[in-house]
């Protein structure tokens, strides 16, 4: 079996992403398993936080024992956020092909502010994602890093490589699904997944431009550091 995991920041396009895969025939995909764990253990609250503390294991063994059993395709597709991981043990990455999903932080950062208004570095998670890239390059590992810009300016391109990388086929379906709410959404969807509802392929949103709130300057600037450390692994289309 492929076990492809996805470590992603925020108001990224993640989702979108699981979208493309879910395309896939051979291909099962989990959106962050992790999440209730996360909520759980650091005491964050976020919109629907009971929800997705209700609908999802809080142990994290158990969501790292319930990932892989009874996968019937041959390639699983984990979405996973790059904070969510930070209070795992993380052994389970040794025995999955690791793709780190970036964005501009500028970007991130003032998406997320819409939905909450003053996110810290950790809630992006781009910090914790350099450290753990270097972590598993130090360990011999060789995971793949995709800017999420270079995805939407030639989709194709891009994930011709990622399929490479992964050592699956890459195939067209991936290029498109249809429009609204997937039956493998978590429950968390509502809050969260309103743009990418109405999408149906890799689309530069309008929205991307939005301005940054000054109060958020500060974190970006820290953000941008690690950014340009991993856009420089990134694959180019």
């Amino acid at each position: 079996m492929v076990r492809i995991n996805l470590i992603s920041g925020p108001r990224n396009i993640s989702t979108a992403l699981m979208y493309s895969f879910a395309q896939r025939i051979d291909t099962t995909v989990l959106d962050e398993p992790f999440y209730a764990f996360y909520l759980h253990k650091s005491g964050v609250i976020h919109p629907g936080g009971e929800d997705v503390l209700k609908s999802q294991p809080l142990d994290e063994i158990a969501v790292a024992t319930s990932m892989f059993e009874e996968q019937t395709r041959p390639v699983l597709f984990i979405k996973n956020m790059a904070h969510h991981l930070e209070l795992t043990d993380q052994r389970f990455l040794e025995d999955v092909t690791n793709i780190f999903l970036i964005r501009n932080p500028r970007q991130i950062l003032a998406s997320y502010a819409q939905v909450i208004e003053t996110p810290t570095l950790r809630d992006i998670g781009i910090e914790y994602q350099l450290k753990l890239f270097h972590d598993l390059r130090a360990k011999g590992h060789q995971p793949t890093v995709v800017d999420s810009g270079h995805i939407l300016e030639n989709p194709e391109s891009v994930l011709r490589q990622v399929c490479q990388r992964v050592g699956i086929t890459f195939t067209k379906d991936m290029l498109q699904w249809e429009p609204g709410p997937k039956p493998y959404d978590g429950i968390w969807a509502k809050h969260w997944y309103a743009n990418v509802h109405k999408s149906t392929g890799f689309d530069r949103q309008p929205t991307s431009n939005r301005p940054l709130p000054i109060h958020l300057e500060d974190v970006c600037h820290k953000a941008q550091y690690c950014y340009d450390k991993l856009v420089s692994f990134s694959l180019r289309p």
